[in-house]
């Protein structure tokens, strides 16, 4: 597919053309049409996209799980090459290949102590559809319909997006875009959660449930991180295969919520150090917790529905001084965390190639369908 750009003049603004793929009603398909960029603001920089990975929270925002205005354009792990700079903007500058993450406000209390993850202002910058700026979608469709833009800063289903400057982070050249455009979301998710979060000890054991995209970038992170006990836990007999591949030690074939029996006889009922649960089901986090050694850690990171509760057996396991806490975004500063991944994929420690399949952005049902189904970890849009 070729990205159509034509400027227009639309409303008194200059108006460019683009393809994108848009989300009109809950759980609705992706609908690939024409529609119209607006001018770049001053924390902005227009981005030609070349690549973006699908993700479960573009899943997740389809579907309704939070509340998103539709009709909007999702897409949150894109990669691409500036082509115009907003006049605020010193990161990038025109030419400059870049790689997409969340969008963050820079000046509330956790961004200004290096918590950008969780930025007091997040769900507007990442999920309200519009300018945090001035209020405004940049996306409107030839009939001057307003389309929700700015997913996670971005909104990368797109062939250009408008990106906040927070959302960037500039990669050199000579990197094939296609290999790491995905490592915004997901990824950092995953290994960061594992780098900078649980921070395992070197000869400690693990346990992954789930092993798509985020719970393979865990394996990868465990095992650079000199873990000698990995576990991977999933209902996909393939995708546990593959996460051996990729360095963890043991496999369990299964529902997430029913492993913690096998988890305590593969450490012959010591349990392990960490728990990491990619799944988005709250009885997996529940039971899981009892296949912790004393001392234990357990963490989730899949979204889920508001409102949703866990509960934990507290009358024998208070003795085991565990906890329990939650990770958003892999608690990464992208600017930094995404550098880092880079470095470890040039080092051959982060084999992320063995994760991605292809697709042409007009196939972009397809994939999502591909990664329903585990036939897939890591779909890669393609234009």
């Amino acid at each position: 597919m070729q990205p159509l750009c034509r400027n227009n003049v639309y409303g008194g603004v200059a108006m460019t053309a683009v393809t994108a793929a848009v989300v009109r009603e809950p759980k609705g398909k992706f609908i690939v049409e024409g529609l119209e960029l607006d001018e770049i603001r001053p924390n902005e920089a227009r981005v030609r996209v070349i690549a973006v990975g699908v993700c479960h929270t573009d899943v997740a925002m389809r579907d309704a799980v939070y509340p998103i205005p539709m009709p909007v354009v999702l897409g949150h792990e894109g990669a691409g090459v500036v082509e115009a700079v907003g006049a605020n903007v010193t990161r990038v500058k025109v030419g400059d290949h870049v790689v997409m993450s969340a969008a963050y406000c820079g000046h509330c209390l956790q961004c200004l102590v290096g918590h950008e993850a969780y930025c007091e202002n997040g769900f507007a910058e990442d999920f309200g559809g519009r300018r945090t700026l001035d209020g405004t979608s940049s996306l409107t469709s030839g009939s001057g319909e307003v389309v929700s833009s700015h997913f996670f800063g971005q909104s990368s289903f797109a062939t250009f997006a408008n990106v906040v400057e927070s959302s960037l982070i500039p990669v050199d050249r000579d990197l094939s875009l296609e290999s790491i455009a995905f490592l915004g979301c997901g990824m950092q998710t995953g290994a960061g959660s594992i780098l900078n979060e649980l921070r395992p000890a070197a000869g400690s054991s693990i346990a992954i449930a789930g092993t798509g995209a985020v719970g393979d970038a865990a394996v990868m992170a465990a095992r650079a991180s000199g873990c000698t006990t990995i576990i991977a836990i999933d209902r996909h007999r393939n995708r546990i295969d593959l996460a051996q591949d990729l360095g963890a030690t043991h496999g369990i074939h299964g529902q997430a919520e029913e492993a913690h029996e096998e988890v305590l006889r593969l450490t012959n009922g010591r349990g392990v150090d960490y728990i990491l649960n990619t799944t988005d089901s709250p009885a997996a986090v529940s039971t899981l917790a009892g296949a912790l050694a004393i001392r234990g850690s357990l963490a989730a990171v899949a979204a889920m529905a508001p409102g949703t509760e866990v509960s934990f057996e507290v009358g024998f396991s208070l003795l085991k001084g565990w906890n329990f806490r939650t990770i958003v975004q892999g608690s990464s500063v992208p600017q930094q965390m995404v550098p880092r991944l880079i470095d470890l994929w040039k080092q051959g420690q982060f084999p992320i190639d063995k994760l991605v399949k292809k697709y042409d952005f007009a196939d972009i049902n397809t994939a999502f369908d591909d990664s329903a189904s585990g036939a897939v970890v890591k779909p890669l849009l393609v234009f």
